[in-house]
């Protein structure tokens, strides 16, 4: 009876693999090492301006309704000159002629 056998055990190299170096990729010419050196600038708020469809009054509340409900104005008055007097319509009658 042949009972099966581990395998022998993988061989044990003695030397270590050779350190990884770190990764320190050389700056490539379309990413040269200064664009790291500044900060990117900041960014601004977003404040966008109004547009020509879409202005700022848009938003507003309208305004309110011309109330109906207002009475009219009182017309103006037109103060009219009185009629001149006709004299031969109100004046008193001539005195009666003495011969």
């Amino acid at each position: 009876q042949f009972t099966s056998r581990p395998p022998p055990p993988a061989p044990v190299y003695k030397s270590p693999p050779p350190p990884k170096k770190p990764y320190h990729p050389s700056p490539t010419p379309y990413h040269p090492a200064p664009v790291y050196k500044s900060p990117p600038p900041p960014l601004k708020p977003y404040h966008p301006s109004p547009t020509p469809y879409h202005p700022a009054p848009v938003y507003m509340s309208p305004p309110p309704p011309t109330p109906v409900y207002k009475s009219p104005p009182p017309p103006t008055p037109v103060y009219k000159s009185p009629a001149p007097h006709h004299p031969y319509l109100y004046a008193s009658p001539p005195p009666p002629y003495h011969y």
